[in-house]
């Protein structure tokens, strides 16, 4: 798969929480760190996304916000 993202990272699914519409998907990295993800039900299910399903989080995105505090 090639894509223009730079940012991809790799996991395992650690849970898929399903509702009506969408889906949270939480998925760890090597490392431990963890990133969530709401997608819609449906891609969730033609993904066939379930834990411990290896997968790339592809991050793609014009503005990023650092907080402090």
């Amino acid at each position: 798969m090639k894509i223009s993202a730079r940012n991809v990272l790799r996991g395992k699914v650690k849970s898929v929480t399903f509702g009506m519409i969408s889906a949270e998907v939480v998925v760890e990295l090597s490392g431990g760190d963890e990133i969530v993800s709401v997608i819609t039900k449906r891609s969730a299910e033609e993904l066939g996304l379930a834990e411990g399903k290896e997968v790339s989080v592809v991050i793609k995105a014009t503005n990023v916000m650092i907080g402090l505090e």
